[in-house]
């Protein structure tokens, strides 16, 4: 399989999806209303709520959905041949993920900008509300802590990324100046910052920052300074201050760097159009567990991600200035997601048979290169081994067409880091609304406040990442947040298909979905639950069980719920919520 063959078919498709299955949805299942009073106008205080574009507000969106997942997951993934992983990219995307994402923006939208969680209450009831909100409280302080301890990870990995990545927050803030309290048009305004974004990247190619080297700090005391540097003045900071100052204009900011990277890959693959030379299947990788139900868990963001939800109804319902302008946010942005995707996977199936270093200094190249990255399931478990694919496939194919190979690795290295960057600040500022609903829903006034909840998220991330003394607390519970995580995803298709249900709406479409994810979430969670006692992963196994009884629990609750919804249906007839 040609590469420029694989992507194009699959862009082309996800085209045709946002035309065809998405604006079905919009006009049959969800009936937008252009005329809706959305929650940005009606509850509007120029600081969580404001009526924004849906233009920038899509960059701000995506950049908070397309963290490291997109990239991660198709690159662990992949291991089990290039097919499996594309088919569940494509295909999730289209009608798991798509519709997840959009139907939480949507009922969002109609319940005051309410998280998933917190309207829970009102489309299940108070028991689901909470089980979800505490669900959505874990997920977020594992995202929150991971995240953080990752991009000190990927400063001490490519230290020409600090000067671009922290230079975006003052380029932020000045944007957001000039667009809301100067009035000006957002479109050159914000194409004057990425072209100062990428100078700033090309003086961090030539000046690297590494703290070890300038200031003889040990790895440990790197890492944890970088950790604090980001949690103070990205995830706090970014948190604190009203959306339209930072949060959204450096989003805005990403999503054109993210244009940018893709629009690179594009030509790379256009000019280079290198062959797969991965195996279209590999079911018996050494040491790796079932490609069933696993690929489903592995593979989140860039098919259906739990955390969209958040997402869609954390921040994104609070700007969304009209009805009609969340399915190019909602599903749109899955769909562009899923674009990403796609080129992560052609760039470690097919980008790296260009050329891959092996740990001696030796060049593998063709299929190769590919056997040796992904010998065993081991090979490819370390972060460093998973973006390593990816950014020198990416290099490989930007350099194709004679941009520098140091200069492509450092635009790769930048768009990473600053992607991974939104998702700390979103899961942060999402963190302290999921907080407030907690701490108001049980009258805990001490966390009542902004401030109070945002230091909360901050602090508690903190300790996770170091809760072992290591460094390395938080990676030890990663394995446990790709199942929750689609379990979150589960959950949200729960809500949303109740939702329908009560409104005498086909429920099929998000119904099939949500069943699928919460049995393969079940099946996953099983398996990892075995593993855990067999390893006396005590820690991990304890929290696998509890996950696990709150899926089985939710299922009951759907059960209930929907058979008096359908009994009431029955009952009387023409009512509905």
């Amino acid at each position: 399989m040609n590469s420029l063959v694989l992507s194009g078919l699959m862009i082309v498709g996800y085209i045709v999806a946002y035309h065809t299955y998405g604006k079905y949805l919009s006009r049959k299942i969800f009936k937008l209303d252009p005329a809706a009073v959305c929650p940005s106008t009606a509850l509007r205080d120029n600081h969580d709520y404001i009526p924004t574009r849906k233009e920038i507000l899509f960059g701000h969106h995506f950049t908070s959905i397309a963290g490291l997942g997109p990239i991660v997951g198709p690159a662990i993934a992949v291991i089990w041949g290039w097919v499996p992983a594309v088919l569940w990219v494509f295909f999730g995307s289209i009608f798991f993920g798509g519709v997840h994402d959009f139907g939480a923006l949507v009922i969002s939208l109609r319940k005051d900008g309410r998280s998933i969680g917190d309207l829970a209450a009102d489309v299940v009831n108070k028991r689901v509300r909470t089980l979800f909100l505490l669900i959505i409280f874990f997920e977020l302080w594992l995202i929150i802590a991971v995240f953080a301890l990752v991009i000190g990870i990927l400063f001490t990995m490519y230290p020409i990324a600090v000067i671009p990545v922290w230079f975006e927050i003052p380029i932020a803030l000045y944007l957001g100046y000039l667009i809301y309290k100067k009035g000006k048009d957002a479109f050159w305004p914000s194409i004057v910052a990425v072209i100062i974004m990428y100078v700033t990247v090309v003086i961090g190619a030539y000046y690297p920052i590494d703290l070890s080297a300038l200031f003889g700090l040990s790895a440990k005391a790197s890492l944890i300074t970088w950790i604090l540097l980001v949690l103070v003045f990205n995830a706090w900071l970014a948190s604190s201050l009203p959306v339209h100052a930072l949060l959204q204009p450096r989003d805005y900011i990403n999503s054109h760097q993210l244009m940018v990277a893709m629009v690179l890959l594009m030509i790379g693959v256009f000019v280079a159009h290198p062959p797969v030379v991965a195996p279209a299947t590999n079911f018996a990788v050494q040491g790796a567990p079932p490609i069933w139900p696993f690929i489903f868990v592995i593979i989140a963001c860039g098919a259906i991600s739990g955390f969209h939800s958040v997402v869609s109804s954390g921040t994104t319902s609070k700007q969304c200035d009209a009805e009609n302008s969340s399915l190019f946010i909602g599903y749109g942005g899955m769909l562009m997601e899923a674009t990403l995707s796609t080129l992560v996977i052609v760039a470690v199936v097919a980008g790296i048979g260009m050329g891959m270093p092996g740990k001696g200094g030796e060049i593998f190249t063709g299929a190769a290169a590919f056997n040796h990255h992904y010998a065993s399931w081991g090979a490819v478990g370390g972060l460093a081994s998973q973006l390593a694919a990816f950014v020198q496939g990416s290099a490989n194919l930007i350099e194709s067409y004679g941009i520098p190979k140091d200069m492509a690795l450092a635009v790769m290295a930048v768009f990473i880091v600053s992607f991974a960057g939104t998702t700390v600040d979103s899961a942060t500022r999402i963190q302290r609304y999921v907080v407030n609903e907690l701490a108001s829903a049980y009258r805990f006034k001490p966390l009542m406040g902004r401030q109070v909840a945002t230091l909360f998220a901050v602090i508690t991330a903190f300790l996770l990442a170091f809760w072992d003394g290591s460094g390395k607390g938080a990676l030890k519970l990663w394995p446990l947040f790709g199942s929750v995580n689609q379990l979150l995803a589960g959950l949200a298709l729960l809500v949303i298909t109740i939702y329908l249900a009560r409104r005498k709406v086909n429920v099929a479409y998000t119904g099939i979905p949500m069943v699928f994810m919460i049995f393969m979430t079940g099946w996953a969670m099983l398996y990892n639950i075995g593993a855990y006692f067999k390893s006396s992963n005590w820690l991990l196994l304890g929290i696998g069980v509890a996950v696990f009884i709150l899926e089985i629990w939710m299922i009951i609750e759907s059960v209930v719920v929907l058979r008096k919804v359908y009994a009431d249906r029955s009952a009387v007839p023409g009512a509905a919520a």
